[in-house]
């Protein structure tokens, strides 16, 4: 029997002024060609134990780390990353920012370079690397031009030429399309499978990846770190993809990790949610008939229309007109033509969600209706404090912060004091708000966030709500987000979902650009699709969704072709059709 790669042995690691250990007395153990998946809240301690897995806690992060990790054998407090780099190879969460090179093959080849490999066996392993990964076609490619997947990728490979032993990975897919994840993940999993490799992934959205874990690290609020195996863990674990919660509220044993677990126990609860909808009385009002066979319910006039299959969400608030339009909006960068002749409005009131590829438009969009971003052709208007049109582009800064406010992806580039709690109080008078209004919106998003931490020691989540929070606090009439829960764990997309639920309800427009498909079917009301710069589908969140196999929820796999989109939803139908009291 072989050792295992990867043994910690317990494990504490305290960082200067803090005031407990991140980790505590952590014990783990993961065999050769496992994939262990690491969980747990953000802030909690997952990026700490992956440095401590690869070594560079504490020899590049400082603090203090006493008890022992091995990897491969090696001690980490004998062997520095620089001893490692052969048998650990790292992969961090922005590949982009990461490479060194232009093209796909130069960056295989540059870890080579820095190992002084010959030429002869650079060249063959780069080609090992190309076939391994499906991406020999690229390999002239500049990495710029390639898409979200196909970087992850190359950055995976980057670090597979120096052939290690163990792979370590901080959220490599919160940044992709579900398209671009599952071509990583399958990487991942041949990597696992066909060659024996060891992996060790952390990952806020579990859905995509603990179907393919062996086993799960998960990193509790204390720090201390409970491993077994997925089913073992999730049966209890507060974090769970939206397939573990279905299973848990409907007592299915074994518990699924995935669609095809959970659709295949889930015969006898769609029978019951289909045959309770289809002897559900006709709710008041009159009807139409649909080509599929259902009845369509009449709203009152300005009321959004839902076919009458499954007991739906009260809307946020009655969507009273636009307020903020663009028309035959056009944006160019050089070459690339990013958005094309978008016709589109947000009604006060409305929660929408922008999806599409990486790379199909929607940054773009989301800048050029904020007024800051570059605009080629058409028009954008914002409405004013006494309803008049403005062109958000031609306000001052102070106007167009209180008209619409962007959450960028990057949210270190709205971050640029001292501490977090300056951040907190500059926000607040900025805003003309009540002192504390940012801290509370924080605390609301991620909880335990210290006044005195620097922004930049934030993980990326703890980041990202800050950024929110400083932008929530003006309180626009128009908030748009960028991929707001790319490293949000999901309490605080819970909370996120809650906040721009209530801004909604206050007749406030909310537009979100998002690959999270389980957050857009939690909070938007209407779903519009991009690619290649163009609107290909714009409508209700259940009907773009549900009948979307790449932005479908895992819960509307599971239960189609009931149009079910979440949990709550499945509780709630079975209950208010059944006329029992919906659960709480």
């Amino acid at each position: 029997m072989t050792a295992p790669v990867v043994v910690l042995d317990d494990v504490t690691v305290r960082y200067a002024g803090a005031p407990a250990p991140t980790l505590r007395s952590a014990s783990v153990v993961v065999e050769e060609g496992e994939l262990a998946l690491v969980v747990g809240r953000t802030g909690s301690g997952k990026s700490t134990l992956l440095g401590a897995v690869s070594g560079r806690v504490p020899h590049f992060t400082g603090g203090h780390l006493s008890g022992r990790v091995t990897v491969a054998g090696l001690d980490t407090r004998t062997h520095r990353p620089r001893d490692l780099a052969g048998t650990v190879g790292v992969v961090a969460q922005d590949p982009l920012a990461g490479f060194v090179t232009d093209t796909v093959e130069e960056e295989l080849a540059y870890t080579l370079e820095q190992l002084a490999v010959d030429p002869p066996a650079m060249r063959r392993r780069v080609e090992e690397v190309l076939d391994v990964l499906g991406i020999a076609e690229l390999r002239d490619a500049p990495l710029r031009d390639l898409s979200g997947g196909q970087q992850q990728r190359v950055a995976i490979g980057a670090v597979l030429t120096a052939g290690p032993r163990l792979l370590v990975l901080d959220e490599p897919t919160s940044a992709l399309d579900p398209v671009g994840a599952e071509e990583v993940l399958a990487t991942l999993s041949r990597l696992v499978h066909d060659l024996g490799l060891t992996v060790v992934v952390s990952e806020h959205r579990l859905e995509r990846v603990v179907g393919a874990a062996d086993v799960v690290l998960a990193v509790g609020d204390d720090g201390s770190v409970r491993q077994g195996a997925p089913r073992e863990v999730l049966a209890d674990f507060p974090l769970a993809p939206p397939v573990v919660e279905l299973g848990r509220w409907a007592g299915w044993d074994p518990l699924p990790l995935t669609v095809r677990e959970a659709r295949r126990a889930a015969a006898d609860l769609r029978q019951r949610l289909q045959a309770q909808v289809a002897d559900a009385p006709e709710p008041d009002g009159t009807s139409t008939p649909e080509p599929d066979g259902t009845s369509t319910r009449e709203p009152e006039a300005g009321a959004p229309r839902e076919p009458y299959r499954t007991a739906t969400r009260e809307p946020h608030s009655v969507v009273t007109g636009p307020r903020l339009g663009c028309h035959s909006l056009e944006v160019r960068h050089g070459q690339v033509h990013a958005v094309r002749g978008v016709d589109l409005d947000l009604g006060a009131g409305e929660v929408l969600a922008l999806m599409g590829r990486n790379g199909s438009g929607k940054s773009s969009l989301l800048w050029a209706l904020h007024g800051t971003g570059h605009r080629s052709a058409g028009t954008v208007a914002v409405a004013g404090p006494d309803g008049t049109a403005l062109d958000p582009a031609a306000a001052s800064p102070r106007t167009r912060r209180r008209l619409v406010g962007l959450v960028p992806q990057s949210a270190p580039d709205l971050l640029y004091l001292d501490t977090v709690g300056a951040e907190c109080r500059q926000a607040d008078h900025e805003s003309g708000t009540a002192r504390g209004t940012t801290r509370g919106l924080l605390d609301r998003l991620a909880p335990g966030v210290a006044d005195d931490v620097h922004p930049r020691d934030l993980s990326e989540g703890q980041q990202l709500a800050l950024a929110v929070a400083v932008q929530l606090a003006a309180a626009p009439g128009v908030v748009l987000l960028d991929e707001p829960t790319r490293g949000l764990d999901h309490p605080g997309k819970e909370a996120l979902v809650e906040v721009l639920r209530a801004l909604a309800a206050d007749g406030r427009s909310v537009a979100v650009a998002t690959h999270d498909v389980e957050f857009a079917a939690e909070v938007a009301d209407r779903v519009v699709v991009l690619a290649q710069g163009r609107v290909v589908a714009d409508g209700q969140a259940r009907d773009v969704l549900a009948g979307s196999p790449e932005f479908a929820p895992q819960v509307a796999k599971v239960l189609a072709p009931t149009r079910v989109l979440t949990v709550a939803e499945a509780v709630s139908t079975l209950a208010t059709l059944s006329g029992q009291e919906v659960p709480r």
